[in-house]
């Protein structure tokens, strides 16, 4: 599956892009809200799967229209909790460390701050789990999902789209890197995706992407961590990052990641 070959559905707010691949489709909708947000489902057969729920009011109006005439039979919600709002009435599947990241843990404490930071244009309620879920494959609406648990939450892997989801990738965008450690280990997820042969890599914060995309991001997150080795600190760290990506969107992220390197 190529990630450049879709339709466009336009929403009140963002827009929709429509993958096909025989019997089963994937809706990648583009909310053009604050965070670069990206929701995703999956149908096949009439039965649809909602992946990551939008978070602002008006993605949520603008996909409840959307979504209306699809029957959907569940939400796989991992890294992000907020905007229970949306399809409230079905089923949310989650891990456990999932479940206490939106409510207890590092997912909660975003969520307060991007309360704060949006007031009420977000939707801070979180989604009440229904059924907790496990490593390994889940059926939902007839649609194979494999379920891989992480430190914070869970990835996704959907083999009748040779695709995987995961939180961040983003090939030309800052993203969030908790440390050198965490760019290790984000480079050896991204080789095994290269491994696997991936088509497609969904993320929260972009478009689809691609391996190509991926090996992009293991360079950078290789590059981070030597301009991290020779900073003196979080602003020394951030300029030379800033000036070795200068292309780069997501200032906000390298922020967060300038203070996790320096905390």
């Amino acid at each position: 599956m190529d990630k450049n070959n879709y339709s466009t559905v336009k929403l009140e707010k963002g827009e929709v892009h429509v993958y096909g691949c025989g019997a089963i489709k994937l809706h990648a909708y583009k909310t053009d809200d604050f965070l670069s947000d990206e929701v995703f489902i999956v149908e096949k057969n009439d039965n649809a799967v909602v992946i990551e729920p939008p978070c602002f009011l008006d993605n949520i109006a603008a996909l409840n229209k959307y979504v209306k005439k699809m029957n959907v039979v569940g939400m796989l919600v991992a890294y992000h909790g907020a905007g229970a709002s949306f399809l409230p009435q079905i089923p949310k599947y989650a891990t456990q460390n999932a479940k206490e990241y939106s409510q207890v843990g590092g997912g909660k404490a975003l969520i307060d701050n991007f309360t704060a930071t949006f007031g009420n244009l977000f939707d801070s309620s979180i989604h009440k789990i229904t059924d907790i879920i496990e490593d390994g494959k889940i059926t939902l609406g007839g649609i194979d999902f494999e379920i891989k648990q992480t430190e914070e939450a869970f990835d996704i892997a959907i083999p009748e789209l040779n695709a995987v989801y995961t939180h961040m990738l983003g090939h030309d965008c800052h993203s969030i890197v908790a440390g050198a450690q965490h760019a290790d280990a984000i480079v050896n997820q991204l080789k095994d995706y290269i491994a696997k042969g991936y088509s497609l890599i969904l993320t929260s914060h972009y478009t689809p992407e691609d391996l190509k995309d991926a090996q992009t991001k293991i360079d950078y997150l290789k590059r981070l961590k030597e301009l991290a080795e020779n900073s003196e600190n979080a602003n020394d760290f951030k300029a030379k990052a800033k000036k070795a990506f200068p292309e780069y969107g997501g200032e906000n992220y390298l922020d967060m990641t300038s203070a996790m390197f320096f905390k």
